[in-house]
């Protein structure tokens, strides 16, 4: 009888790595290659037109349609030299990933050909935006939305099409995207934040909001995720015994890059960088056949739309390459799952880091009253925080295997930590500020000093301070990251604000600038000590704490989504200009209904698995065991048979049992999954999905694990974990 997964595996070991043409020249040579950059326009747009764009776009004002117009003729003739046949507006819809219509760079005129890309096709088009998800602003039958062109990102090419990044919005006005709130939350963020650093330097106009993600991935070879439906249909193992050796040698961290990895690696490296991905960083991740790649920091916009075009290139460099790409959280369990750490800072026009130390006493003010200011968000609004990160996929990552808790805290590490302690006890006068960095001597012949950071690092923190950034830990690997970025702008955006009314209002009394600054940044390292943490978010003590302390502690996805929807965020996102009632209401929504149907096909799929694939394979082995039983009966004597039977008897009973259970849980997975699809609105639906299906699907995982390590490993059907994680 034919084997699937043995068929597989044969597949797998004739895969060799691929030969990968490099690109001629340095990177410089071919960086941003197939991106319409600012150098790139003075070739195709007169001067005066792009001295007008780029200062509306650096200056937040609407470009006018006449300006469009200009700047789309440039584009047509850099696309179409370049190959371009067709161009698409590249928009994020609620789906989490991008969406595109392609139309060609032509139309019918008077019965004849004409190339045609005016500036309404490069400002505004409409797609249909019925069947994305809009969590009920729009009906199914109002079929209208429309996208509209971000100047902020520039064009890029993908093979033969022009994608246009834009913004994604209902006809009514509402955003039914990503990016128009993070558009949003970085504009409020630029100016809380300006109107703060004006006490310390007039000449500071802009401030931005920057990201340097990075995002880690699991690489499965082809074969064998073609024979692993339920990697194929969620991403993710619903089955698979633990490997005997997995990652807990912790010799797969950092090592060796696999050849045929390293072939991918390139290529996905050449092609980023060909698409102005200014990608750094590639190595081996914990897990086995788990990656890392990172690029250096850019812009929030930028860098979001960096990341999602990474992750679309990444699927398709990694079929060339015969391998499939698993960017999901947790695609195996016991092992560590992904995650895309997102570092937060924000800098100014004048070249300063605002949450970098300074190099006199006037900055380190700065960077404490920023710093500060950042704690007091992440302490008023943890809850939103933790709304923003978590899904169905990420679900199974937070709390395991040294991802983050799903509690945010925030770690600064013992010397900034000691700082704030003194600050909170010391005066105006008696004000430590503190020092960047300190050298460490170790002593050794030939190895220079190390500048030691004034922050360790904590693996355990979902939010940690780390020298002159914040790591967002918690966000996942397939998560688009502006709805963490647009959460994070906008909640210390909101603060900043709150923090200058407090100061303006004292120095409106008369008080001095300096004394009002130190006492309002004093009154908040006080305000803010519950969300600091430094120690083992893993621990069950620090669950016990963190309750005390009034820390989110909720762990059930469809309750924390319901943070969205609490008056502290509404008007947080009002104040802000970031999302209005009606928008956060939809979002919850689309959450809600996202975290169903995903927990709907799993609970499906591994309805599927258990009873066309592991309970076949299961009775096939009992039956030969059986028939090993009669056939001995037959040959030996009564006293003989029964201990030479012994064995087969005790393997029959559990394949028995274990077979009895799944099937049991199978009918009763069923019959809670209707049950849930009845309840009134997406958010019951979602809660009797977590409550009632959830736990028992991991009940049926456990038998049938059981099962495979009882099961004739021929007769398995289904890739194990040993094959899944060491083949590449």
């Amino acid at each position: 009888m034919s084997n699937i997964r043995l068929e597989a595996l044969k597949i797998a070991f004739e895969h060799k790595p691929a030969v990968v043409e490099e690109p001629k020249g340095k990177v410089k040579d071919y960086f941003a290659q197939d991106v319409f950059s600012r150098e790139k326009m003075k070739e195709y747009i007169a001067q005066d037109v792009l001295d007008q764009l780029f200062d509306d776009v650096d200056n937040g004002r609407t470009i006018h349609r006449e300006i469009a117009g200009v700047v789309a003729i440039g584009i047509r003739k850099w696309a179409i030299e370049h190959g371009a046949t067709h161009f698409t507006h590249w928009f994020q819809p609620l789906t989490g990933g991008t969406a595109e219509k392609h139309d060609a760079f032509f139309t019918l005129k008077n019965g004849a050909l004409m190339e045609e890309f005016s500036g309404e096709s490069l400002y505004q088009q409409e797609p249909d935006a019925s069947s994305f998800p809009s969590g009920g602003i729009r009906n199914t039958f109002e079929a209208r939305g429309y996208s509209a062109w971000d100047p902020s990102s520039p064009v890029f090419l993908i093979g033969d099409t022009l994608c246009i990044p834009t913004v994604f919005v209902a006809y009514t006005g509402e955003a039914l995207d990503y990016k128009t709130p993070l558009i949003r939350s970085t504009a409020s963020l630029c100016h809380a934040a300006r109107e703060v650093c004006a006490y310390f330097d007039k000449q500071v106009k802009h401030v931005h909001a920057n990201l340097g993600w990075e995002q880690e991935y699991f690489l499965v070879d082809e074969a064998l995720y073609n024979a692993r439906p339920d990697l194929m249909l969620t991403g993710r193992t619903l089955m698979g015994h633990n490997s005997a050796k997995s990652q807990q040698l912790e010799d797969h961290y950092f090592g060796a890059i696999p050849a045929r990895v390293l072939a991918f690696m390139r290529e996905l490296e050449y092609e980023a960088l060909k698409a102005g991905v200014p990608v750094r960083t590639r190595h081996n991740e914990v897990a086995p056949n788990q990656f890392e790649m990172a690029p250096i920091f850019e812009d929030v916009n930028l860098a979001n739309d960096h990341n999602l075009l990474v992750m679309s290139i990444m699927e398709r460099v990694a079929e060339k390459h015969h391998f499939r790409v698993l960017l999901h959280e947790k695609p195996y369990a016991g092992v560590n799952g992904s995650g895309k750490h997102c570092n937060w800072s924000m800098s100014t026009n004048t070249g300063i880091n605002l949450l970098a130390p300074g190099k006199n006493p006037y900055q380190n003010l700065q960077f404490i009253t920023f710093l500060v200011n950042v704690l007091m968000a992440v302490q008023r609004h943890n809850g939103l925080l933790k709304a923003s990160i978590v899904s169905a996929t990420n679900e199974h990552r937070l709390g395991a295997n040294e991802a983050p808790p799903a509690i945010i805290s925030v770690f600064l590490g013992k010397q900034i930590s000691e700082v704030l302690d003194k600050l909170e006890h010391a005066s105006a006068e008696e004000a430590i500020i503190i020092n960047a960095k300190k050298e460490m001597k170790l002593g050794v012949a030939n190895i220079p000093e190390i500048l030691l950071d004034n922050t360790d690092r904590n693996r355990t923190s979902p939010f940690a301070f780390t020298g002159n950034r914040f790591e967002f830990r918690a966000v996942g690997s397939s998560a688009n990251c502006g709805a963490a970025m647009l959460a994070l702008n906008a909640a210390v955006a909101e603060q900043l604000m709150l923090f200058k009314e407090e100061v303006d209002a004292r120095i409106e009394q008369g008080e001095p600038k300096e004394r009002v600054l130190f006492d309002v940044i004093k009154k908040y390292i006080v305000a803010c000590k519950a969300i600091r943490f430094d120690g083992n978010g893993y621990s069950e003590e620090w669950k016990t704490e963190a309750a005390k302390r009034g820390l989110d502690c909720e762990t059930s996805v469809p309750l924390v989504i319901d943070r969205y929807l609490s008056d502290t965020s509404i008007n947080m996102f009002e104040r802000t200009g970031v999302l209005t009632r009606a928008e956060l209401q939809s979002r919850s929504e689309v959450k809600w209904e996202t975290y169903v149907k995903k927990l709907q096909i799993e609970s499906r799929v591994m309805g599927d698995l258990v009873v066309n694939h592991v309970l076949p394979a299961a009775k096939r082995y009992q039956t030969m065991l059986l028939q090993n039983v009669l056939a001995v009966k037959q040959v030996f004597s009564a006293d003989e048979t029964a201990s030479l039977n012994a064995m087969d008897y005790s393997i029959i009973k559990q394949i028995e049992e274990h077979s009895g259970a799944i099937l049991d849980g199978v009918e009763r997975m069923t019959e809670a999954r209707h049950k849930a699809n009845r309840q009134p609105d997406e958010r019951a639906k979602a809660l009797a999905y977590h409550d009632n299906v959830l736990p028992l699907m991991a009940e049926i995982r456990e038998h049938a694990d059981a099962l495979e390590l009882i099961v004739d490993d021929e007769m398995w059907t289904l890739p194990k974990y040993r094959e899944l994680m060491f083949i590449h």
